[in-house]
Formats: structure tokens, C-alpha cells, sequence
């Protein structure tokens, strides 16, 4: 079967190193890439929001399965677009992907099916905003409603810095994604991350990790699209993942097949666990980034085989093999970020780094450049490791990263030293 890979960043190598691990896997494509999965697949110069062109793309090579990996396509209907051309797609359709699109529908879907929640109240109105925030008083989470690059999210201590925040946001500091704010209460607990794979019917959980949000050690600094992460989350036991499937995830996959809208694809639900009791966070409707590096690490190529039935409707039969281990991933970026930051930094001992099941460096932002490897970004490399425990990947990933001969770069060095205290 030859497949193709919608997008450019570490999940996506990750994405294409797993599946490149399958026999079934036939011709890969990645679309666009980047130096890293140039290495195993493919790289095409296509837009992967560009619905027409990836179907025109997917029909003339012979595509069978497109596994879409970031949000931004989900959202602009690529997922219908392969559907309707009668092409597998792992990704739900854009009416399902507003879960991750709006924070407001998803807080509505919860109401109709009392999945548990922080409580909230949302806001088109700046004034109306700020008054409500005087009445209700901190600390409070004030988030832009829309697709913010995982930026979109401020906990407030005083009504100061989140009056702060809810100007900005209807100021354009979030585009089009700010528009709308939502005051949210703050959630106290364990934060973990759930995956699931739902085929509109079945929800089949496909693993677990944990993600660090801040930029630097102790969790200082900015907030970030993600600084490392392990799998799996140790405050998703076995019976917290049951209750969290059963009072969140299935209620909410039925509510979205109620609504004609069926959920198809993958289902990450970002959860707070206190006493035993997970609560949502948020819904994301693909892989996170850095997650995807250790539940690809730590599924290899069974990873394909899953996603193809969920994309065939096929999961009521299927079936997760996990091994008793562990995978760490440390996320290597340029200095400077998330704030303003240079481009074009040659990053070298690549060539000597082993690349295997137990060690490998995923790229996110990176191309070639005169035959050197350069960073493109901000999130640049992924250094992940796997091992029987997680000191033992942590001791993986930490040697890969250290071994990458970049001065220009940075890394947090506690990654897996504790549970992350990320904001929300």
C-alpha cells in the first residue's frame, strides 16, 4: 500500500518512521517533510490544507491511505475532500474536528453529555469579558477559543494578568482564533494526555503520555508548543483511563454521531486526574506534538495496522500490543523560542547518531541546505528513547540530544524528573 503523510513537523516523522516499519507499507510520501523524512519517504512540495491538490496528488499516485497529521487540514476539510474521493483518511471531517477548532463547542458537547469539565463562560465582547472576570475575581484560565498553535492559554494569578490576557486576545494577539474568549476556572490534579482511536462507533485508547509546556528547567518560562514528553502518563492507571473512557470519551463519541457528525480518527483528550477523578482539559482531534514521538517510538509498526482500521471502520476487532516499557522525548529548539528567534543554524553530528528502536532523533523543523541540515524553526529535533523503564529512556534520549553538535539550540534537562506542572 503506498500512503502519504499530511505535514512537516516531528510528529509526522514520527508518524512515517512507524509506518515505514510495516510491510505493508508500500511508497511513502510525506507532504511537505523535512530533512528527516526525507531520509525514509518521500517529501512533496504540496500544501496540506490544499484539499483539491491533495486529492489530485493522492489519485495520480495511486494513494492508498492518507494519515493527516496536524490540525490546521483537519479544520479546512481535507479529511472530506479524501473521503468523498473514495480515499482512506486517518482524520475526522471538519464538522468533527470542532472539537479542537472551538473550545466552545466542545465545552457545549460536554454539557449535553456531562462529560466533567472546569467550568466556563464564554465571551465575543471584550467589555462583557472583563466585567464578568471583576465579578468572578482569580485565579482564572483565559483561553482564545480557536486554533491558537498551542499558545492560546494564559492561568492568571490576578484579575490584573488576566484582564491582561483578555485584552490581548481580542486585541489580534491570536488572530482570528481570539475572537472569542472563554474564562475558565482552574483545574487542580496530575495533567495527562489520552489517545483514542474512534472509527465514528468504536473508541479503541491507543496509549498515554505526558507533555512539559513550559520553555525552561523547574517549568519557567513562557508557555510553549511543548518541550518533551513520556509515555506512559503514570496518573493514568488502568482504572482512571476506564472511568476517563467511560464518563468522557464515549459519552462525547455518541454525542457526535447524535449530532450527524461522527468522530472519525484520533481523539486526544488533555486531562487533569485529582483523587482518581479525570477531568477534561481540552480535546485535540490528532496526534500532539511531542507525544507522537513517544507513542510511535513505543508502538512501532503496529501503529499502521491500527490506524488503518480505525480508517475502515474496523476497530471493534483490533487490539493494542503494548510492551511493559517506557519511551522519553526531549525537544531540542532553536535559542530564542517561543519568542523571536533566527533561522538557517547548521546542525551537525547527525550522520553519527544511531537511529533505531530504542534511540532516535525525530526532526521537526529542519531542511537541507548545500548538504548540510539546518534548523527551520522553532521546535527543531526530538531526541527520544525507549527503554524497559523510564530512567532507562530518559538515559536514551538524553544521550542522543547531548551527541547533537548545535550551539544554537537548547534544551530543558528534567524532562521525566516529575509530573509537568503544565498551565492551562
Amino acid at each position: 500500500m503506498d500512503i502519504l503523510v499530511l505535514g512537516g513537523g516531528g510528529r509526522e516523522h514520527a508518524l512515517a518512521w512507524a509506518i515505514r516499519r510495516n510491510p505493508k507499507c508500500g511508497r511513502l510520501f510525506v507532504a511537505p517533510g523535512n530533512a528527516g523524512t526525507a531520509a525514509l519517504a518521500r517529501n512533496v512540495a504540496l500544501d496540506p490544507a490544499d484539499g483539491a491538490a491533495v486529492v489530485a496528488f493522492a489519485r495520480a499516485e495511486g494513494i492508498g491511505f492518507v494519515v493527516v497529521g496536524p490540525e490546521a487540514p483537519l479544520v479546512a476539510g481535507v479529511a472530506d475532500a479524501l473521503a468523498a474521493a473514495g480515499i482512506a483518511v486517518l482524520g475526522p471531517s471538519a464538522a468533527a474536528a470542532r472539537l479542537e477548532a472551538s473550545k466552545t463547542f466542545t465545552k457545549e458537547v460536554c454539557a449535553a453529555t456531562g462529560a466533567p469539565t472546569a467550568a466556563w463562560a464564554a465571551f465575543d465582547d471584550e467589555a462583557a469579558a472583563l466585567a464578568h472576570l471583576r465579578r468572578r475575581g482569580a485565579p482564572v484560565v483565559v483561553k482564545a477559543d480557536g486554533l491558537a498553535a498551542g499558545k492560546g492559554v494564559t492561568v492568571a494569578a490576578t484579575v490584573a494578568a488576566a484582564a491582561a490576557a483578555v485584552t490581548a486576545a481580542f486585541a489580534g494577539a491570536f488572530g482570528a482564533a481570539g475572537r472569542r474568549v472563554l474564562l475558565e476556572d482552574v483545574l487542580a490534579g496530575e495533567e495527562a494526555s489520552l489517545f483514542v482511536l474512534c472509527d465514528g462507533t468504536t473508541a479503541l485508547a491507543l496509549g498515554s503520555a505526558v507533555d512539559y509546556k513550559r520553555a525552561f528547567d523547574g517549568d519557567a518560562g513562557p508557555n510553549t508548543g511543548g518541550m518533551g514528553a513520556h509515555s506512559p502518563a503514570p496518573a493514568l492507571t488502568a482504572a482512571v483511563e476506564a472511568r476517563a473512557m467511560a464518563t468522557i470519551v464515549r459519552p462525547v463519541v455518541a454525542e457526535m454521531a447524535r449530532r450527524g457528525t461522527p468522530f472519525r480518527g484520533i481523539l486526544y483528550a488533555g486531562l487533569m486526574v485529582a483523587a482518581g477523578i479525570p477531568r477534561l482539559v481540552e480535546f485535540n482531534v490528532r496526534f500532539g506534538d511531542p507525544e507522537a514521538q513517544v507513542l510511535m517510538m513505543r508502538l512501532g509498526g503496529q501503529a499502521l495496522d491500527l490506524m488503518l482500521a480505525c480508517a475502515e471502520g474496523r476497530l471493534a476487532a483490533a487490539r493494542v500490543d503494548w510492551a511493559d516499557d517506557h519511551a522519553l522525548t526531549v525537544v531540542m529548539a532553536t535559542r530564542g523560542y517561543p519568542g523571536p528567534h533566527g533561522t538557517g543554524s547548521v546542525i551537525g553530528g547527525l550522520d553519527r547518531l544511531p537511529g533505531d528502536s530504542r534511540r532516535m532523533l525525530f526532526h521537526a523543523a529542519t531542511e537541507r541546505r548545500g548538504g548540510e541540515v539546518v534548523a527551520a524553526g522553532g521546535r527543531v529535533l526530538a531526541a527520544t528513547g525507549r527503554g524497559a523503564t523510564l530512567a532507562e529512556a530518559r538515559a536514551r534520549a538524553y544521550g542522543l540530544a547531548a551527541a547533537v553538535d548545535w550551539p544554537e539550540g537548547f534544551y530543558r534537562h528534567d524532562i521525566g524528573d516529575g509530573a509537568p506542572g503544565r498551565p492551562r
